[in-house]
C-alpha cells in the first residue's frame, strides 16, 4: 500500500512537470505559482521512488547475473554487489516512509521567536542576549532575516525580553525544536570572585499567524500608546509613537516601542498578539490529544530545561535526546544543525513507530 501511495505521488509529480509547460498556466501567475508549490512540495519524495525503483532493476539484473555466474571468485563479486544494492534499496524504502508522514503546515511559515531572562538578574539578561545573537547567526547562515519587533533591553547589554521575526522558508520547521529553558553555566562578567554561575533564559518559538487563522474583534482590544522609554534616537520620549496591546478575553498583553512610528508598532504587536493567540488555542488542542503531544520531542513546554551551556566544560548537552557537543563556541555562533538534524530524526522515529503500532 505504502508503495502505491508513493507511485500516486509520483505520477502527480510528472503531470505537474506537464502542467507547468502548459501555456495556459504559464499565463496565470497565481496558478503558476499555486502548481509549483504542490512541486517543490512532492519533489523529494517523487525522486527517492525514482531512486527506488532503479536499484531494484538493478538489483534483478545483478540477480540473473548471479544466477548465470560461472566462477566462484565473480559469483562472489556479484553477490557483494547484490548485498549493497539490497542495503540501498532499504534505506531508500525506509526514506520513503518518512517522507510519506503527515507534515505540519506550520513548518513552512516564519516565525516570532521570545527570548526572556530568568533566573539569574543581569548574568541571565546577557544570557538573553547571547541566545539571540545565535539565533540570529543561524537565520543568516540560513539565508532567512530576522528582525526585532519589541525589545527591553539592559543597561550593559543584555535583554530582559526580546522579540523578533525570522522570515525564511521552513523557519519554524528547524526552529521549532528551541522552545523551553536554555541553561547557561559560567563565569558572569560581573563576578569578581571567579565563581561559577548558573543562569536561565526561556525561549518560545511561535509560528506567524495569519489574519484569517485569528479573529481580533475591535471589542476585544484595548489599545493603550505612550512614549518610548528605551534607548533609541531623537524621537524617545518626544512622541506617543509606542503601543500597548490588551487583548481582553485572555488578557494577553503586547507592547512594542521600537519603532518611531506609532503605526509600525501597532503593526507589530499585532503579529505578536495573533502568534500568542494561535499558540495559545494549539496547546489547548495538545491538551486534548495527549498521545499527539507526547510524540513531539520536548513537548515545547516553557517550563522544560531542554539545553545546558556549560563554558568551563566547553560543552552544550541537549537533555531531550542526550546529545552533548563540545564544541560551544561553534554553537554559540550559529552552529545548531547538529542538534537540530537529531532532534528531527528523533521525532521522525517517534511518529514512525507509533503510527506502526496504531
Amino acid at each position: 500500500m505504502m508503495i502505491d501511495k508513493v507511485a500516486a505521488i509520483a505520477a502527480r509529480y510528472e503531470e505537474l512537470n506537464q502542467l507547468l509547460a502548459d501555456p495556459e498556466v504559464i499565463a496565470d501567475p497565481a496558478r503558476l505559482r499555486e502548481l509549483a508549490q504542490e512541486q517543490a512540495d512532492i519533489a523529494e519524495i517523487a525522486e527517492t521512488y525514482r531512486r527506488y525503483n532503479e536499484v531494484l532493476k538493478e538489483i534483478d539484473d545483478t540477480e540473473q547475473m548471479l544466477s548465470g555466474a560461472v566462477e566462484e571468485e565473480f559469483a562472489e563479486m556479484v553477490r557483494d554487489e547484490l548485498d549493497k544494492l539490497r542495503a540501498r534499496r532499504d534505506e531508500l524504502y525506509e526514506r520513503m516512509k518518512v517522507l510519506l508522514l503527515p507534515t505540519d503546515p506550520r513548518d513552512k511559515r516564519n516565525v516570532i521567536v521570545e527570548i526572556r531572562a530568568g533566573a539569574g538578574g543581569e548574568e541571565a539578561a546577557l544570557w538573553a542576549a547571547d541566545l539571540f545573537r545565535m539565533y540570529s547567526r543561524y537565520a543568516e547562515n540560513h539565508g532567512w532575516r530576522v528582525q526585532v519587533l519589541s525589545s527591553n533591553p539592559t543597561g550593559i547589554g543584555g535583554f530582559k525580553e526580546i522579540i523578533f521575526q525570522v522570515t525564511g522558508r521552513g523557519a519554524y520547521s528547524r526552529l521549532k525544536y528551541e522552545s523551553g529553558v536554555h541553561r547557561v553555566q559560567r563565569v558572569p562578567v560581573t563576578e569578581a570572585a571567579g565563581r561559577i554561575h548558573t543562569s536561565t533564559a526561556t525561549v518560545a518559538v511561535l509560528p506567524e499567524a495569519e489574519e484569517v487563522e485569528v479573529e481580533l474583534r475591535p471589542e476585544d482590544l484595548r489599545i493603550d500608546v505612550f512614549r518610548s522609554a528605551g534607548h533609541g534616537g531623537q524621537s524617545v520620549n518626544t512622541t506617543d509613537s509606542a503601543v500597548r496591546i490588551t487583548h481582553l478575553p485572555t488578557g494577553i498583553t503586547v507592547s512594542c516601542q521600537d519603532e518611531r512610528s506609532q503605526l509600525q508598532n501597532r503593526a507589530r504587536a499585532l503579529s505578536i498578539l495573533r502568534a500568542r493567540l494561535l499558540d495559545l488555542e494549539q496547546r489547548k488542542q495538545w491538551e486534548e490529544l495527549d498521545r499527539t503531544r507526547r510524540l513531539q520531542v520536548g513537548g515545547g513546554e516553557r517550563s522544560e530545561k531542554i539545553r545546558t551551556y556549560n563554558f568551563p566544560q566547553n560543552r552544550a548537552t541537549d537533555h531531550r535526546i542526550g546529545l552533548t557537543s563540545y564544541r560551544l563556541e561553534e554553537v554559540l555562533a550559529g552552529e545548531l544543525d547538529e542538534f537540530i538534524d537529531e532532534l528531527a530524526t528523533t521525532e521522525q522515529a517517534e511518529r514512525l513507530r507509533a503510527l506502526s503500532e496504531a
